[in-house]
C-alpha cells in the first residue's frame, strides 16, 4: 500500500509539472474555406519530389491529428519528409445547424477541394487518399468522378459491410438508426467513444492499471494525455449523414451489392480504374480486414495493390513500425506513379 501511495504521489507530481500537451503541430496553412469545412495545405520539410499532391480525406469520426499525433509518430510528417505534397480537409464540428448535412455534401467538399488544387496546381487530377470512413467516402467520390483522381489510397477502410467479424458490425445491423438521428438529431462524439469503448471494455481497464506507473515518467505520461486528448475530441456526426452512411452501408451493403446510389447516379465500383492501393491491419477491430480486402475485387483497377499491416486500427498511424515501414511504403509507391 505504501509503494502504490508513493506511486501515486509521483504521478500526481508528474501531472503538475507537465505542460499543456498538444497534437496535430505539423506545420500548415488553410488555404480555402466554406462554412465550417477548411481546407489545410501542408508546410513541406524536404523539397518536393511530386507534381500531384496528395487530398487527404479523414474520417467524420474523431479528428485527423491522429495521423499527426507527435513529431516522432506523424504519418504526416513522414510523407512530408519523403517529397510528397499534402493537403487535408477538416470538416471542423458539426453543430445543430448542420444536422440536416447528407453524404452528397460531404462529396461535394471533397469535389471543392479537388478542384481547388486542380486550380492551383494547374494538373487535371489530384492523388486521393481516406482514411477509415473517409476511404469509403473517397471510394465512393472516385468512382464518380474517376477523371478527377490519379491515384488512389486507402487505409483501414470499410467496403464489404457484410461481415460479423467485428461487435461494431453486428450491432449496426440491428441498430433503429431513424430512431437514433430522429432523436438525437446529430450523434453525440461521446456517445460513439462509449460505444467504441465497449467493443474491447478491457483494453480500457488494462489502460487505467497501469495507469500509475505510465506517470511517473514525463515522456510516456505525455505520450499516454495527447492520445487522451485525441480520443476525447470527437465531433458529433451530422444527423443525415449518419443515417444514410449506416443504412445504405452498414445494414445494406448497397455498395459492394452494386445498389449505392447517391445524387441519383448508382455508384459501379468498376468505375475507378485508377492505381489503388487498399491498406488493411490484421489486428484491426473497428475495421475488420474482412470489410477492407474485398474492396480490390470488385474495382476496375488494373494496377491494384492489398497491403497487410501487422497491426490495430490505431497503430497504422502511431506505431513505431508504421512509421519505418508503412509510411516509406505509401510514399514510395506515390513517387513511382507520379507521371
Amino acid at each position: 500500500m505504501q509503494d502504490n501511495l508513493q506511486k501515486i504521489a509521483n504521478a500526481y507530481q508528474t501531472l503538475q509539472q507537465m505542460p499543456d500537451v498538444q497534437v496535430g503541430q505539423t506545420p500548415k496553412t488553410e488555404v480555402w474555406k466554406d462554412g465550417k469545412v477548411k481546407l489545410y495545405r501542408y508546410e513541406p520539410t524536404n523539397p518536393i519530389k511530386t507534381t500531384i499532391p496528395v487530398l487527404i480525406n479523414y474520417a467524420l469520426v474523431n479528428r485527423y491529428e491522429m495521423m499527426d499525433l507527435q513529431s516522432d509518430r506523424s504519418f504526416m510528417k513522414n510523407l512530408l519528409d519523403a517529397g510528397i505534397a499534402l493537403y487535408i480537409l477538416d470538416y471542423g464540428y458539426p453543430t445543430m445547424a448542420d444536422q440536416y448535412n447528407t453524404m452528397e455534401d460531404y462529396l461535394n467538399w471533397i469535389d471543392d477541394a479537388v478542384e481547388y488544387i486542380h486550380t492551383t496546381h494547374k494538373i487535371s487530377q489530384v492523388n486521393l487518399m481516406g482514411i477509415c470512413q473517409g476511404g469509403t467516402f473517397a471510394t465512393i467520390y472516385a468512382a464518380l468522378y474517376p477523371q478527377k483522381v490519379k491515384n488512389l489510397v486507402t487505409l483501414v477502410a470499410p467496403f464489404d459491410f457484410s461481415t460479423n467479424e467485428g461487435l461494431l458490425f453486428s450491432w449496426s445491423k440491428s441498430m433503429d438508426i431513424d430512431k437514433m438521428v430522429d432523436g438525437y438529431r446529430n450523434i453525440p462524439g461521446s456517445f460513439l467513444n462509449t460505444g467504441f469503448d465497449m467493443l474491447k471494455p478491457m483494453m480500457k481497464i488494462n489502460k487505467m492499471k497501469g495507469l500509475t506507473d505510465m506517470l511517473e515518467e514525463p515522456s510516456k505520461a505525455e505520450n499516454f494525455m495527447r492520445m487522451e486528448k485525441w480520443i476525447a475530441d470527437s465531433p458529433d456526426q451530422a444527423g443525415e449523414c449518419f443515417r444514410k452512411f449506416v443504412k445504405d452501408l452498414y445494414q445494406g451493403n448497397k455498395l459492394i451489392k452494386g445498389e449505392f446510389e447517391i445524387f441519383g447516379r448508382i455508384v459501379n465500383l468498376k468505375d475507378i480504374t485508377m492505381p489503388l492501393l487498399n491498406i488493411y491491419a490484421t489486428e484491426d477491430h473497428l475495421v475488420p480486414p474482412a470489410s477492407t480486402i474485398p474492396l480490390n475485387d470488385y474495382v476496375g483497377s488494373k494496377d491494384k495493390e492489398l497491403y497487410k499491416f501487422a497491426g490495430g486500427h490505431i497503430g497504422v498511424f502511431v506505431g513505431g513500425r508504421s512509421q519505418k515501414e508503412l509510411a516509406p511504403a505509401v510514399s514510395s509507391w506515390l513517387l513511382t506513379r507520379d507521371k
